[in-house]
């Protein structure tokens, strides 16, 4: 039986074969602990390590000692959130700017402080344009703003955000700037690489890496360190933010996804395209509709208005020929309606129409072989 085409690359991704066979190395031959000091087998291990986190901290344009190991994005996002409680308690810095699109992993934490600690937050909305206004953000600032907290791509609708801008108007503050950097990390390189971010949180399994590994990075302020509190006690690793025996395997073939995917990055870029004129064809045939701005999305993700038709009916229509989603997978098991896509209409029926289509594939893109987005 073929199997249905595989549209849901923002969710998850499959492992490079490259990677997977690297991996596979570190399980069954290099299979020593990073944290053993007294034999080889150690030895190796951390400096296969030590060389994965010099290969992140290139791509990130940050030294190595300020990447730090996580098990993913949502656990890199907490850790610079409610890592930074004890700064923002201490110094009387308890205002948090982020936006209304956040993903689920830096809203509940927010809340989290606000509900327990008693912080305040304000959540930007985006306009139409699916973006949100860094001068907002800037009208927003005050004496006691301790962060502000914008993603980079947003998950559900694949439009970027003005992270740039929004450390630009930073640059006379204190205020630490967090960015989610799941959807973007090694496919939109150069914005990353400003200074002024001080924290970035990636996944591995975005890029054809491995599930289960990622990175907070965590960029130093005139050679200090920032002031984050760990979330997990024990060992000390990962200079003392998360402790846990090293997943060397995981590490590894993060690092080596990473690498492969802005060493192919042209070619993927190339494939999307294909891919988005493809669909853009389909939503003008069907008289769909794309959410948000055409020039602020990335040519890998796309949200689609499917007028009045309901987005699980169609998905189960559809899963023969095609598998797709319908807002976050994070999220997905809980059936509510989306609150991205809430940001555009005020009629849930609206909301609940929407499906999001994604593609990052090392194969060619042939548009012959993809299905119709239509009803029928």
């Amino acid at each position: 039986m073929k199997k249905p085409i595989y549209l849901d690359y923002a969710a998850t991704t499959p492992v490079d074969p490259e990677v997977a066979d690297l991996m596979r190395f570190y399980m069954v031959e290099e299979f020593g602990n990073a944290g053993s000091r007294t034999h080889e087998y150690g030895t190796r291990a951390k400096q296969a390590v030590q060389k994965a986190r010099e290969q992140i901290a290139s791509i990130a344009a940050c030294q190595p000692d300020e990447v730090v190991f996580t098990s993913g994005a949502t656990e890199s996002n907490n850790l610079a959130i409610l890592g930074l409680r004890k700064h923002g308690e201490a110094t009387g810095m308890k205002h948090i700017i982020t936006s209304a699109i956040e993903h689920k992993a830096v809203l509940e934490p927010l809340e989290h402080l606000r509900d327990e600690y008693g912080f305040e937050v304000d959540f930007i909305r985006p306009d139409l344009s699916g973006a949100i206004d860094a001068q907002q953000v800037k009208a927003l600032l005050r004496k006691d703003t301790l962060m502000v907290s914008v993603m980079h791509v947003n998950n559900e609708t694949g439009i970027i955000q003005p992270i740039e801008e929004i450390a630009e108007l930073l640059k006379e503050t204190d205020v630490f700037f967090h960015v989610d950097a799941a959807q973007s990390f090694a496919k939109l390189v150069e914005p990353l690489q400003n200074p002024r971010i001080d924290m970035f949180s990636v996944s591995g399994h975005k890029i054809c890496g491995p599930k289960g590994i990622g990175a907070l990075i965590t960029r130093r302020r005139k050679y200090r360190r920032l002031p984050l509190k760990p979330l997990i006690f024990g060992g000390g690793q990962e200079f003392g933010l998360r402790s846990g025996t090293l997943p060397v395997p995981l590490i590894v073939g993060f690092a080596h996804a990473s690498r492969l995917m802005v060493a192919n990055l042209e070619g993927y870029w190339r494939r999307a395209e294909l891919f988005m004129q493809h669909v853009k064809h389909e939503v003008a045939i069907h008289e769909y509709a794309m959410l948000g701005s055409d020039e602020l999305r990335v040519p890998f993700l796309a949200a689609i208005q499917l007028r009045d038709h309901d987005s699980e009916a169609y998905m189960l229509k559809k899963k023969t020929f095609f598998v797709c989603a319908n807002g976050s997978a994070c999220t997905s098991s809980s059936y509510v309606s989306s609150h991205v896509y809430s940001c555009f209409f005020d009629d849930p029926i609206k909301t609940s129409s929407v499906i999001r289509l994604s593609y990052l594939s090392n194969s060619e893109y042939v548009v012959s072989g993809h299905p119709s987005l239509g009803l029928k």
